[in-house]
């Protein structure tokens, strides 16, 4: 099963915590202050990264959506 990684930009409040759980799929603009995601589809074995990533945003502008 596959999943896609979403940021929401409005809620993004520039923390970068995510880049800290999982920088292979998170990066940072400096020019807006916001997240990027650099892989909306990253591999199976980053799921737990991203799962951290998502459980530490302090602004909860993060989430994982399930595809089938």
């Amino acid at each position: 099963m596959s999943y896609l990684v979403v940021a929401d930009l409005g809620l993004c409040q520039g923390h970068q915590m995510c880049q800290g759980e999982a920088p292979d799929v998170f990066g940072f603009d400096d020019t807006t202050d916001l997240v990027t995601v650099l892989q909306e589809h990253p591999d199976e074995s980053l799921r737990s990264d991203v799962q951290s990533a998502v459980k530490y945003c302090p602004a909860m502008a993060l989430s994982i959506e399930e595809e089938q």
